[in-house]
């Protein structure tokens, strides 16, 4: 059985040498990194090459980093970690309504705790305005928090102009970028973005579930969110989650970001050109989206029936954000796309594994459930 695996941004294959040291660090240097032994020295040291490996492919320092469980964590320790840290300088806070759930739901709470958070508008295509972020941030903006690549369309923003705007506006607003969907896929690094403070996470880039990373510059005070130890400055405190950790470290060194990318551009050009002889096919993600993600809608089906006819299928593909479980996109909701459309959007992503069979698959059976599942 073949399996057609195109949900690449809900998760990816842990890669063998991933998995392989995952498994070394549970079976063999399975000891506490903060022990004082020798066999803890041993995984303190493993801890450490895996801070190098992923600040060395940021461009940070080893002290900059953060490990955490997983994307999600690290951008709600970025948030309100500085919200509360910082709220004594304002009280405003700077996003867009296209984040992932795990900033968009914590500026709502960070909203009903008093903040005055902005909600960027998009331009045509789904950027963010930058003309409304000028206007939006001020003296009193404590924060600016926008992802540099959309999960669900793959709108690459242009988070580079916050700091030129926050500079010009003599704000003391950090600067937070979630790049879950970026890093491993475009050479992303902090001193480029002018960011204070950046999320990436393991199971994006082939490495296991259950473990990212918060940078954070050097000098940028944020509060913890929990308390008992002082693993990873305080700030993310409990026994470090190592055989993760390490595994992630050995993800990130088997990165090939220029070849990966060059495979998949030619993937997605080719799925667009296929879709494009379908009839009634709508394109959402723009032509100069993260060609890791190709977004589209059949305006005939269903998305939840079309997912569950193509997996009948072996091709697996996603509606959205894996995070909404199948709720309605409010990232679909905020780009202002007709019902017709955003109730039928299919989200596809790319990895290195992909192929053109893969994309023949999915056109197959795209074509075989708008015969058999559309009402015309």
């Amino acid at each position: 059985m073949t399996i057609h695996y195109l949900d690449n941004s809900a998760t990816t294959r842990v890669s063998e040498n991933a998995a392989k040291k995952a498994y070394t660090l549970m079976t063999e240097e399975f000891a506490n990194p903060s022990s004082l032994h020798s066999m803890g020295f041993r995984a303190s040291k493993e801890l450490e090459n895996a801070r190098d490996t992923v600040a060395s492919a940021l461009g940070a320092e080893s002290s900059e980093i953060i490990f955490t469980s997983g994307g999600s964590e690290a951008n709600c320790l970025a948030i309100l970690g500085a919200a509360h840290a910082h709220k004594k300088r304002g009280g405003r806070i700077v996003t867009s309504a296209l984040e992932h759930s795990s900033v968009y739901d914590t500026m709502l709470h960070l909203k009903e705790e008093g903040f005055d958070v902005v909600f960027l508008p998009t331009k045509a295509g789904g950027k963010i305005d930058i003309d409304a972020a000028f206007e939006a941030i001020d003296e009193r903006t404590i924060l600016v928090s926008l992802m540099h690549t959309n999960n669900e369309v793959g709108i690459i923003n242009p988070v580079e102009e916050l700091k030129k705007i926050i500079k010009h506006k003599n704000s003391p607003a950090l600067i937070h970028i979630d790049a879950v969907q970026a890093f491993g896929k475009t050479d992303i690094k902090v001193s480029r973005t002018g960011c204070d403070l950046l999320t990436v996470s393991s199971h994006k880039i082939h490495g296991p579930k259950g473990v990212g990373a918060l940078y954070i510059r050097k000098g940028v005070r944020i509060l913890p969110l929990t308390f008992g130890g002082k693993q990873e400055r305080k700030l993310r405190p409990g026994t470090e989650a190592l055989p993760l950790i390490g595994a992630f470290g050995e993800a990130v060194k088997e990165l090939n970001i220029k070849g990966t990318t060059e495979h998949v551009r030619a993937l997605n050009t080719y799925l667009r050109e296929q879709l494009s002889e379908i009839d009634g096919i709508v394109i959402n993600s723009p032509e100069d989206a993260s060609p890791y993600i190709l977004n589209f809608s059949t305006c005939a089906v269903r998305s939840e029936t079309m997912l569950h006819h193509l997996a009948a299928r072996d091709v697996f593909v996603s509606s959205g954000s894996a995070c909404s479980k199948g709720g309605k996109s409010h990232v679909l909701k905020a780009l202002s796309l007709p019902d017709e459309v955003a109730d039928t959007a299919i989200r596809v992503s790319f990895s290195k594994h992909n192929t053109k069979d893969d994309c023949d698959a999915l056109i197959e059976g795209i074509r075989d459930g708008l015969s058999t599942l559309a009402r015309r």
